[in-house]
């Protein structure tokens, strides 16, 4: 072999350059990339698609005949066919704004909607602490019992608290009169509105104290332990720890748990009505009651449909507060 063979070597041939060209997927003239970030867009819109006209024809329906009815004078005249509709403007509202029983049937409704809410935000609370710190087994038949109280129809709740604070035949008296010095034998829990509203009230926080622990009990779980032990270390004791590392973890639930809480003790129906076995007293009137008493009982479908719209507005500054609170704890994050 000549020293010319030994010394020159073959170069392969160049590979062609695979390299994206410019602007291809990148603006420009990258069409493709453009599409597929508009496609990638879309696509949440056209899943939640079939979900938001359900939404539309469940919901915007009854609300836009309800906003018609309040601007109007409908009665049962009006319902049989025998005259029109006829177009009050906000005749209907200045009429319940100027009304003091109005007025007072919406105090009682805050009140016992921020009761309601702030004992089952406390209960809850407990119950869901509590269960980090029981056993396993333990935690399971109280999870058991709290799934089986949620999922409770409220009829046959109602007719169970019924019966425990009945007059002659109730549990709850019989129980207290075992106490030495207590008669309760024969005592009507409803003989005034705010032992039966408080009555009431305890059927609400029962119904929704599941749905609270079971939540906080899962947010519990995302409190890193790391910053527990470290607070302990600093000194703090079980309310310092508690205070100053769960609760900020805890806060975006807690803030999400008490507007549905409070919009949900707003909006009771069913445990007022059944309660008092179909009509509420006045001083048992809340705003929903009140509502269908207007439209149902007085055959005021207009009034009614006020009530209910106010009702609806209030509840939207409620979610108008809980909004603006998310956007705060969004910003600190």
């Amino acid at each position: 072999m000549s020293a010319a063979e030994t010394t020159t070597a073959k170069v392969p041939p160049a590979r062609p350059s695979t390299a994206p060209k410019a602007g291809a997927g990148t603006g420009g003239a990258g069409k493709p990339g453009k599409q597929r970030r508009t496609g990638g867009a879309a696509l949440p819109w056209t899943l939640l698609a079939p979900c938001l006209l359900v939404l539309l024809l469940v919901l915007g329906y009854p609300l836009v005949r309800l906003v018609t009815l309040s601007f109007q004078k409908f009665g049962q005249p009006q319902l049989w066919g025998f005259q029109e509709a006829e177009s009050v403007g906000f005749a209907n509202f200045t009429r319940i704004l100027g009304d003091g029983e109005f007025w007072a049937v919406v105090v009682r409704t805050v009140i016992f909607a921020g009761g309601a809410v702030v004992l089952t935000m406390v209960l809850g609370m407990l119950i869901a602490l509590l269960l980090q710190r029981v056993s396993g087994w333990v935690k399971t038949l109280i999870n058991i019992a709290l799934v089986a109280s949620w999922g409770m129809p409220i009829i046959v709740a109602t007719a169970i608290f019924k019966w425990l604070f009945d007059t002659d035949y109730g549990v709850l008296n019989w129980l207290l009169s075992r106490l030495p010095g207590v008669d309760m034998i024969g005592h009507n829990w409803f003989a005034s509105g705010t032992q039966g509203l408080a009555v009431i009230m305890l059927l609400v926080v029962w119904g929704a104290v599941p749905f609270v622990v079971i939540t906080l009990s899962a947010g519990l779980t995302q409190v890193p332990r790391e910053l527990e032990e470290a607070a302990r270390l600093d000194g703090a004791g079980s309310w310092g720890v508690f205070r100053y590392v769960t609760l900020p973890v805890l806060k975006p639930i807690i803030v999400m748990l008490t507007t549905l809480s409070l919009i949900w003790d707003m909006g009771v129906f069913p445990q007022v009505f059944v309660m008092r076995n179909g009509h509420p007293e006045a001083e048992f009137q809340v705003l929903t009651t009140y509502s269908y008493d207007k439209a149902f009982v007085v055959n005021d479908y207009g009034g009614g449909s006020a009530i209910a719209l106010v009702t609806v507005i209030l509840l939207l500054g409620v979610v108008a507060v809980y909004m603006r609170q998310m956007l705060k704890i969004g910003e600190v994050e």
